[in-house]
């Protein structure tokens, strides 16, 4: 689809309204489970000219059911993690292509040229399982910043202290990223004073450890790696764009997404300005799958397009969203 050239060139809501109208259109013609669910709820393109209007699909659909846009053959299918025997998600991709540009201009968007940084990797949870598309992106990243010591980090975490100690006191930019757990690993058998390096917790504790608060989480990681603030980032298998945040907990997305949010008793209804409630996700990067998707968070949103993820809704429920038997 020609659109995937003009989604990464947004630069203004007029543009990403357009861009996201147009997307929904194509995916309600082209994705047989959106289709339907569409059809469920009564809605046609021809009744939608707002963002809100748009029907917003349960997350839980790509547990249940092939989200697919595209009659091209799959090249790959990230899973989500899970327990033995829990049903995961599967985002199969017939792009990569469009996920590699994605994250790449992300970053960038963000961040600047990869190659200014050296990329530590902490995610040992990812890298025990196939099927990651944080793992992708990142391997990606490390490889994009032609750097000899960007890698990845399993348990050994002694020599990640030396390498992460010995680049920031020569005064080389570095991004560690890890999931919540093995950072906290890393500062209790290790103490840092870093000056060079962005802390990036790609969240979760994984089962691994008793989940915490991002405040109180931050408090501790910022205490632990001697830095000011912690970063993060907001992504998910069902999704091929991320969202950063630079610190307290508040995050922006890419000029290709955006989220709204929906009253939390009544799923369907989509808030028009910003407030507090369920996340929904408009991710023009899944032009292949569904763009528009209802997940599991509870969030709140501001007016700048800021926003802030608050918890999660009971037992992973959305209420109001019983259309599951397409």
């Amino acid at each position: 689809m020609t659109l995937t050239n003009d989604i990464f060139n947004i630069t203004s809501d007029a543009q990403f309204k357009a861009a996201a109208l147009e997307v929904f259109r194509f995916q309600f013609e082209n994705n047989n489970i959106y289709r339907s669910f569409c059809d469920l709820l009564y809605v046609n393109p021809s009744d939608v000219s707002e963002l809100h209007q748009i029907p917003y699909l349960p997350i839980q659909f790509f547990k249940s059911h092939a989200v697919l846009s595209s009659k091209a053959s799959i090249k790959t299918t990230f899973t989500s993690s899970g327990t033995t025997g829990q049903v995961t998600s599967k985002h199969h991709i017939t792009d990569l292509s469009v996920y590699e540009a994605s994250f790449k201009k992300g970053f960038d968007h963000f961040y600047g040229n990869i190659e200014d940084y050296t990329v530590l990797a902490l995610l040992p949870n990812y890298l025990e399982r196939e099927g990651s598309s944080l793992v992708y992106m990142v391997d990606h990243l490390i490889k994009d910043s032609n750097k000899p010591k960007s890698g990845f980090y399993l348990n050994n975490l002694e020599e990640l202290k030396d390498t992460l100690i010995a680049l920031d006191t020569a005064g080389e930019k570095v991004l560690l990223i890890g999931v919540s757990f093995a950072l906290l690993d890393l500062i209790e058998a290790h103490t840092f004073s870093l000056n060079n390096t962005i802390i990036m917790e790609t969240g979760g504790m994984k089962g691994r450890r008793k989940e915490l608060i991002r405040k109180e989480l931050h408090t501790i990681l910022k205490q632990g790696f001697g830095v000011d603030a912690i970063h993060s980032e907001y992504g998910m298998t069902e999704l091929l764009s991320q969202a950063y945040s630079k610190g307290h907990g508040i995050f922006n997305c890419p000029p290709w997404m955006k989220l709204l949010t929906r009253d939390t008793e009544d799923a369907l209804t989509v808030f028009d300005s910003p407030k507090t409630g369920g996340i929904n996700v408009i991710d023009l990067a899944n032009i292949n799958s569904c763009s528009f998707i209802a997940t599991q968070d509870l969030g709140k949103t501001y007016a700048n397009t800021d926003f802030e993820i608050i918890g999660r809704f009971d037992n992973s429920d959305i209420r109001g969203c019983n259309l599951m038997v397409l």
